[in-house]
């Protein structure tokens, strides 16, 4: 399908229009972009999902320009105001704000000061003035004074035509264009505290070190333009977007004053207050809205990779974990899960109140861990993680037992979530949040979908960004990571399995209601006997579905039901079954791909098929090892200057790594620090859940912050 923004998202994109064409074809047929990068390589070329996306998102804007096109010319039309020479205009333009523009002058307004005056009868001397010829322009004006009309002077006569020449110096394109290109080259962004907010001292010292700010407003760095902006949200600050002002009436008055005429002097006066009355407010608008999007997309991009690391995060795997959700007063609520997530046993215990119930504790924990064969023990890293995590050190268990502190952010959310409720509708809060953290151990990505990715506690600013934008991309990233590392048909609950390409939180409903009442899938095939499971939606989801030892073994590989014939073929013309054949790496040495490739399929998709079948079903993450922290650190009055200390990082922003050395409180380390040079971006230089080496520069126990350095 050729769309008529192939060739303009090809060209934007630096990629063939025969790619741009095909994957706008598989889009308009409800192809996912997991399903579109992974199984239809042939017709793309192998795009990857980031340029699907990019093909996507261009088009819909392109997509938006054109509707809005659309409607400004039926508008101009209605008017029969339209010439052949706007309508080329208006087809021209490839940005909403050139267009915006053309259309100003013809824009239905509400009473201005200028349309008053020209309802006064004062459109005839704006353009006298305008034409600048030498004469007496109070004479000239004399005509134009009438009591009836609401004209009692010459001064009300000159004051009304230059508020009807400022309006039509703010509707010029070119003046409008020139000031935006002037704001973008030189605007200074300019914050200052407000004197005093009632009530809110304490909020107020969070904006203290931007006030009486100053920088170039389109170098200025995404995080801090997302932070003033909260600022003058929360009305903290007060912000401030302009250039130079005489250079920018200048600049316009050049344009508009033609001589040194008496009535050349009251266009200049016309263009001065149109520049400030009408011109600097709306383009700084313009400007504001333009450097808060360009922060919102750097934002939602940092918030989209560290969402993507936290969800790849090595599981502990199918292991019997203890969870503990801590606390010290209110003791430490425990559970028992199986190794499939299935709640088996909670209570409560006080290791923290006095030295009976830590010993009461320790002996508990012991037996369970024997009664429900534990393997893993997982600690939230809220208040008295580490307390209870050293309780746990103590412990003389039965066997060898990994204990590990898991992020624990979001888990409340979770627990008072529908989802929550749902899966355990007898428990209550406590009960279901330490649920959550055993979960997450055992398999982050299972338990992390169940949470709004907004939640979980990575990225900056998320809640003052773009929320349309900033979901778009979250739900990218989790179909991106759910598909990529494949979901267990039998295991998997609603919340991953509406996340499969192709599939919905009410197709999943009926998956699991299908399997609960017929028990377990032995095939991919078995789907299409679910009601409205049909041929599309199978060619969407079987290749992402996997089935334990299902009746055909490749039930449980990505390579997709379409394909089983050609690695039928390839075990056939090596004399033996495919089940024989899988993970074989000697047979598949033997197979030549050149022999399997036809005009439907390439090599890409044998070449993913050989990759497959010498490791069926593979977990692309990576394996799992336990974080241990310095036992002499246990809250930030512990931690001096000087130190050098194990952490792990917990956040990536632009400005910078947060890093969890195992108190509370998070340390920084500033992007000028991650490493000697030059860094751009922090995400360069390290990922989330990395373990790393840091010494502390500074603590601030006042305002609650680490300084960190990387630069060991």
């Amino acid at each position: 399908m050729t769309t008529s923004f192939s060739k303009q998202i090809a060209a934007a994109l630096h990629l063939s229009l025969w790619q741009v064409e095909s994957v706008l074809q598989l889009l308009s047929e409800d192809a996912s972009i997991p399903f579109i990068s992974r199984y239809r390589k042939e017709r793309t070329g192998s795009l990857d999902e980031v340029q699907i996306m990019a093909i996507r998102d261009e088009n819909e804007r392109l997509t938006a320009l054109e509707k809005r096109r659309a409607a400004i010319i039926e508008s101009i039309v209605e008017q029969g105001k339209m010439t052949p020479e706007l309508q080329q205009k208006i087809d021209a333009v490839q940005t909403l704000s050139e267009l915006e523009d053309l259309y100003l002058p013809y824009k239905p307004k509400r009473r201005t000061r200028a349309t008053v005056a020209k309802e006064k009868g004062l459109e005839p001397l704006a353009k006298m003035l305008m034409a600048q010829h030498y004469g007496d322009v109070k004479n000239m004006a004399q005509r134009f004074v009438s009591t009836e009309k609401g004209v009692n002077s010459v001064e009300e006569a000159l004051d009304g035509a230059c508020d009807i020449i400022a309006e039509w110096v703010s509707e010029d394109a070119v003046v409008r264009n020139r000031i935006r290109n002037l704001f973008r080259r030189s605007a200074m962004l300019q914050s200052k505290a407000v004197k005093e907010v009632k009530g809110k001292k304490e909020d107020a010292r969070k904006y203290a070190d931007w006030n009486d700010w100053s920088e170039p407003a389109m170098k200025a760095p995404s995080h801090r333009i997302l932070a003033i902006f909260r600022g003058e949200n929360e009305g903290f600050l007060r912000l401030k977007i302009e250039p130079d002002a005489d250079e920018a009436i200048a600049g316009i008055q050049r344009g508009y004053v033609r001589n040194d005429s008496e009535a050349a002097k009251y266009v200049a006066r016309a263009v001065e207050d149109s520049y400030k009355r009408l011109v600097e407010p709306s383009v700084e608008n313009e400007i504001r809205a333009e450097i808060k999007e360009s922060a919102d997309k750097k934002a939602i991009q940092i918030f989209g990779e560290n969402l993507q690391q936290l969800l790849m995060a090595a599981p502990v795997g199918e292991k019997n974990v203890l969870a503990i959700d801590p606390g010290f007063r209110t003791g430490c609520k425990l559970v028992c899960l199986n190794r499939q997530g299935d709640l088996l046993h909670n209570e409560t215990i006080y290791p923290h109140l006095n030295k009976d119930g830590k010993e009461l504790s320790m002996h508990k924990l012991r037996a369970l861990a024997n009664m429900f064969h534990i393997e893993a023990i997982a600690i939230g890293n809220g208040t008295a993680g580490r307390e209870t995590e050293d309780i746990i050190r103590k412990v003389r268990f039965d066997r060898d037992l990994i204990a590990v502190m898991v992020n624990e952010s979001g888990a409340s959310i979770y627990s008072t979530s529908d989802v929550a409720r749902r899966e355990f509708p007898n428990y209550d809060v406590t009960v279901r949040g330490a649920v959550s953290i055993g979960r997450r151990l055992q398999d982050p990505l299972s338990e992390l979908v169940k949470i709004d990715p907004k939640s979980i506690g990575v990225g900056q600013y998320q809640h003052d960004v773009d929320q349309k934008a900033l979901k778009q991309r979250l739900d990218d990233v989790v179909v991106s990571c759910v598909n990529v590392v494949g979901v267990h048909l039998n295991t998997a609950g609603r919340e991953l399995l509406s996340y499969v390409s192709g599939m919905s939180g009410a197709l999943a409903e009926k998956v699991i209601a299908y399997r609960e009442a017929n028990g377990a899938f032995k095939s991919r095939k078995e789907l299409l006997k679910i009601p409205r499971f049909g041929a599309k939606t199978f060619e969407q989801a079987a290749g992402f579905l996997r089935i334990r030892d299902a009746e055909n073994p490749l039930d449980n590989s990505s390579v997709h039901p379409e394909s089983y014939h050609i690695v039928e073929k390839m075990a056939k013309d090596l004399n033996v079954d495919t089940k024989t054949l899988i993970a074989n790496k000697e047979l598949i040495a033997q197979i030549d791909v050149k022999r399997y490739i036809t005009a439907e399929v390439g090599a890409p998709t044998l070449n993913d098929i050989i990759e497959e079948l010498k490791r069926p079903g593979r977990d692309p993450r990576q394996d799992f090892a336990a974080m241990e922290f310095d036992d002499a650190i246990r809250s930030i009055a512990d931690v001096k200057p000087g130190m050098t200390l194990q952490g792990i990082v917990s956040n990536i922003t632009a400005f910078g790594a947060f890093v969890d050395i195992g108190v509370k409180t998070s340390g920084l380390v500033h992007v000028s620090q991650l490493r000697a040079g030059f860094v751009k971006n922090p995400s360069e230089v390290v990922s989330l859940n990395q373990k790393v080496t840091v010494k502390v520069l500074d603590v601030d126990m006042e305002r609650d912050r680490i300084s960190l350095t990387m630069r060991v």
